[in-house]
């Protein structure tokens, strides 16, 4: 079991995972491309009671995914780094951007979401599911 811990470009939000991920993927949906500002969100699904977030800054967005679903997007309303996403369809989860980890060593992604709306040029390796959508 490892506790992984990350933050935000500031500072101003942090984090702590206890345990490992349930899941670690890529989700190539479009509303993760606008808001990370690239062609993917690099992710860890850990269950939200092994999640603790600290920090006065946390903002929330809500989006509509395009199977129907709310997702609550939080980050940080200092610097605007995300910070992870919770799905209204899977209310014990919370989505971990990778890219705010103070350390990724070890994770691979399981899993490609959202492949419908991949960017042509991103090549998922062999042997790695690549989802065209998700429920």
């Amino acid at each position: 079991m490892t506790n992984r811990t990350g933050h935000c470009l500031c500072g101003s939000v942090s984090y702590e995972v206890e345990g490992d991920p349930s899941f670690v993927g890529v989700c190539h949906c479009k509303d993760c491309q606008r808001q990370a500002g690239t062609s993917f969100s690099f992710i860890i699904g850990v269950p939200s009671s092994q999640l603790k977030l600290s920090g006065d800054t946390v903002k929330e967005y809500v989006t509509h995914s395009d199977s129907g679903n709310d997702v609550v997007r939080k980050f940080c309303g200092t610097c605007g780094s995300p910070i992870l996403s919770e799905l209204a369809a899977q209310p014990t989860m919370a989505y971990v951007k990778a890219g705010t980890l103070d350390d990724v060593s070890g994770l691979t992604p399981m899993a490609h979401v959202w492949c419908s709306s991949k960017m042509d040029w991103v090549d998922i390796p062999e042997g790695i599911p690549a989802l065209e959508k998700q429920t």
